[in-house]
């Protein structure tokens, strides 16, 4: 009787309509499947995981790029990677990027204020073929007395480091292009302080006489002596005859034939530019002076006699001063010394 009744029962339950409630969710039937899941995944942005990858003179060209960036730590990795490419580029292969885009993007970072900046450039500036530096020496000297005359004592003084680099690179393009010569010579009569008056009196300023006197920090004392160093290798490249010239002069082996030097193709690339065919009217200061003879006629009309009386002064305070005045007195006596008689510079 019981077990009838709760058959019944049963039976009447499945067909009961069941109340919903309000707020509450239909209940699920008892063969209800649950077909839910859930994914993860990763998404990276602006990133490509294709195989192919951009060839080394791509990313010089992007880096090059980046010299011009606000950040000094962008700059100077980025002449870092510039560095190490060149410097990994096999003997006879091309550089990842011609020397004649490089130097224009790269010779404005000699006045960068960070130090790093700096000495990364001047590491750049090594690594390139010394062949492809002749041909942008001008604009590199332009940027060089720049320097030299700058108001940061440290960029000065890398300056003069640049300066060197390129006398030992591309010495004669140096003393022979476009106003390397004069508004050189005259850009170290400034920072010297040797200046000629009108009257042919020789006068220094106050800053030059206070290191004579001995009073000058070890700093500029430091900056004195190198800026006579730069000196003495500027006048020895544009004065003093090379080696090949002196075998040239004295060999006498080739007989019949007589100064074959000058008969020859020319090695520079512009080998008519002192004719400045094309170019605007250029004064004293801005011409080339590609003979030696020249050169030891300008010097001895615009800086000989403000050289020698600075030098002369300058040996009196001896130490580096002194030390560094001797050599440089050394290199005009050897420069000048088939040009006049040397009674001047003696003691």
């Amino acid at each position: 009787m019981g077990s009838s009744a709760k058959r019944k029962k049963e039976k009447k339950k499945d067909f009961q309509k069941v109340k919903l409630k309000v707020g509450k969710t239909k209940t699920k039937p008892a063969n209800y499947t649950d077909t839910s899941f859930k994914a993860k995944s990763i998404v990276l942005n602006q990133q490509s995981l294709s195989v192919n990858t951009t060839s080394v003179a791509a990313q010089c060209s992007h880096h090059l790029s980046l010299l011009s960036h606000k950040s000094d730590t962008q700059r100077r990795d980025s002449l870092a990677y510039l560095t190490s490419a060149v410097t990994n580029t096999a003997p006879g292969s091309p550089l990842p990027q011609p020397a004649s885009v490089i130097l224009p993007a790269i010779q404005r970072l000699v006045l960068d204020g960070s130090k790093g900046v700096r000495e990364q450039c001047l590491k750049l500036f090594q690594s390139l073929p010394s062949g492809d530096i002749a041909s942008h020496t001008d604009q590199l000297l332009l940027y060089t007395r720049a320097g030299m005359n700058h108001l940061a004592v440290e960029i000065r003084s890398f300056s003069l480091e640049v300066l060197e680099w390129l006398i030992g690179t591309a010495g004669d393009e140096v003393v022979s292009c476009a106003g390397g010569w004069v508004k050189t010579l005259k850009c170290f009569l400034n920072l010297l302080g040797w200046q000629t008056q009108v009257n042919g009196k020789w006068s220094a300023n106050k800053s030059v006489q206070t290191i004579f006197a001995g009073k000058a920090a070890a700093g500029d004392t430091k900056i004195q002596v190198k800026q006579m160093n730069a000196l003495a290798s500027f006048l020895r490249a544009g004065l003093v005859p090379s080696k090949g010239v002196m075998a040239d002069k004295s060999d006498s082996a080739c007989f019949p034939l007589w100064h074959n030097g000058h008969h020859i193709p020319s090695e520079r690339s512009n080998a008519y530019a002192y004719l400045n065919l094309f170019g605007a009217a250029r004064d004293e200061e801005t011409e080339m002076y590609e003979d030696r003879e020249d050169r030891q006629r300008i010097f001895h009309e615009k800086a000989e006699a403000a050289i020698i009386a600075g030098l002369e002064q300058a040996k009196k305070s001896g130490g580096e001063i002194g030390r560094a005045a001797a050599t440089l007195r050394k290199v005009v006596l050897e420069g000048m010394g088939d040009f006049r008689g040397d009674e001047i510079l003696a003691v």
